[in-house]
This record gives structure tokens, C-alpha cells and sequence, in this order.
């Protein structure tokens, strides 16, 4: 029902490389959709090959990239050439996708973590037309000590692009010994964060919770109740606002961070797949 991926490239604004992943449906297989995959802080869309698969069986094709600073895109590690540059480089993703697919094929979102807090303010600004919008664990609350608010403030305008660790706990990630595993001798994962794309992931969260109750594009909302990574109450607050017959939220109460890669992903996958045949 799948076939491989495929690798692409295309140059941003500003010229670096961004590195694009492809996982298309066989000839045979009628597409439902397509589904833009955009991953969390310090990783890369390779580590979504499984959830594209499992899209792929579902009639989905499925496509992501390694976001700016990341994987194997240009940029420094976890770098942000500009205040909107993720959300440039999704905008050039969508539009591609369209003009290959066409505007009557169904086009969803599915960001995780920071790549759910780019999608979702990305749907937010309302920058382009989507069908859909599928977050996990998405990054609406960053969970900062009233410090590392302060800093966050101050440093951007002093130094932006001064990076440091992240912060992450590789331990928390998942319950998954071999997932922790892997995520740590990843050689494409990196710990790095600039002043300035932390102070995107403070603010972008709180501005999009603030518009949640205009939300109009159908929202499928998951995410880890037990969440070491970030705060979850950023996810609570958004579904409390948001109109409840366009967003769809469930708390996954004893999961860590990564919803689809823990010990026991089967009820995730269930309700993403009960979301998409209701829709799609």
C-alpha cells in the first residue's frame, strides 16, 4: 500500500537548503489526502517514517522536511534566520503541494511539539488554506520559569542568535527504552536553541491559544498528559476556548511527550484514524 520515500530540495529566501521527504501512495491506491508533516525542536522528519507509513496504508500521502536549523537542512543548529521564517518555509511546502496535487485534494497538518505550535499558528494567521489540522503535543505552553521569561525578552534583542542547550530530557520523551535509545544516538538530533527562535516558541503558543475561539479549521487535538517536555496546560487552555465542534481534543493522561512513539501508541493511532474516516 506504500511506496519509499523520496528526497527533494529547495532553496528558502534566504538560500539555504531545505530537505524535503516524499512518502507517496501507489499507483493503485485512490489518495484520500495529503498530510504536511511538520516535526518538534532539535529533531527531523525522518523520525516520522512510521506514522507516514501508517498514512500511507490509510490513503494518505504524506510529506514533510527538515525545518530550518534542523536535520539536514541549512542554518545552524537550532537557529532562526528570522522572526518568521519557519512559518515562510511551511507557506512554500503548502504551495508547492498544491500546485502539484491541486486545490480539490484534501491538504491536513499534522505538526508535533514545536512543529505543532508552527502549524497551529501558521492556521492561526490564517497564511494559507488547509482542510485540516492534527497536532500532537503540540507547544502552546513552553512551561518557562518567570527567569527564563525574562531572558527570553532581553536576549533576543542583544544577541539572537546566540544558542544554547535546549533543555530537552531525552528520558522523557517516551516510556520506550528503545526509542530514548535511538533519539540519543541520532546523529541528525541536536540540542541547540537560539534566542530567537526560543522567544518564537514563548510567544507564537500564548498568541494562538488567544485565538482559539475563532478557530474554523477542523482540529484534531492530541496530547500527553504526563508531559515532561512541556507544559500541557497550554493544550487544555486551547481546547477549553476553542468551539467544540471544530476542535477535537483528547488527553492521552499517562503518555510522555511523544504520543506516537510510546509503548503503547495503538489508542493514538485509533483516534487519528477514527478523526481522518470521519472527515476525509
Amino acid at each position: 500500500m506504500t511506496s519509499e520515500s523520496t528526497l527533494s530540495t529547495f532553496v528558502a529566501s534566504d538560500g539555504d537548503r531545505v530537505v524535503v521527504l516524499d512518502w507517496p501512495l501507489l499507483t493503485e491506491v485512490p489518495l484520500r489526502g495529503v498530510v504536511v508533516l511538520v516535526h518538534g525542536l532539535g529533531e527531523h522528519a525522518g523520525r516520522y517514517e512510521h506514522v507516514a507509513l501508517q498514512l500511507n496504508q490509510w490513503g494518505f500521502a504524506v510529506r514533510s522536511y527538515d525545518q530550518c536549523g534542523h536535520g539536514e537542512s541549512g542554518g545552524a543548529r537550532g537557529s532562526l534566520p528570522t522572526d518568521t521564517r519557519l512559518l515562510d518555509d511551511l507557506a512554500d511546502i503548502v504551495d508547492s503541494t498544491r500546485a502539484r496535487l491541486g486545490h480539490s485534494t484534501p491538504l491536513i497538518l499534522l505538526g508535533h511539539s514545536m512543529g505543532g505550535l508552527v502549524a497551529a499558528r501558521f492556521v492561526s494567521l490564517g497564511l494559507r488554506s488547509v482542510d485540516g489540522l492534527i497536532l500532537s503535543s503540540p507547544a502552546l505552553d513552553a512551561g518557562l520559569s518567570a527567569f527564563q521569561k525574562f531572558l527570553i525578552n532581553v536576549l533576543p534583542r542583544i544577541s539572537p542568535n546566540l544558542r544554547v542547550g535546549n533543555g530537552l530530557k531525552p528520558q522523557f520523551i517516551s516510556h520506550d527504552p528503545a526509542v530514548v535509545a535511538a533519539y540519543r544516538a541520532d546523529p541528525l538530533v541536536h540540542d541547540r536553541i537560539s534566542a530567537r527562535l526560543a522567544q518564537f516558541i514563548a510567544q507564537a503558543g500564548p498568541a494562538t491559544v488567544a485565538l482559539a475561539r475563532r478557530w474554523k479549521v477542523p482540529t484534531l487535538l492530541m496530547y500527553a498528559g504526563d508531559d515532561r517536555m512541556l507544559n500541557p496546560q497550554g493544550s487544555r487552555n486551547f481546547a477549553a476556548a476553542a468551539p467544540a465542534d471544530v476542535v477535537k481534543a483528547v488527553c492521552f493522561d499517562t503518555l510522555y511527550h511523544e504520543i506516537f512513539n510510546e509503548l503503547d501508541a495503538t489508542p493514538v493511532f485509533v483516534t487519528l484514524k477514527r478523526w481522518l474516516d470521519q472527515r476525509y
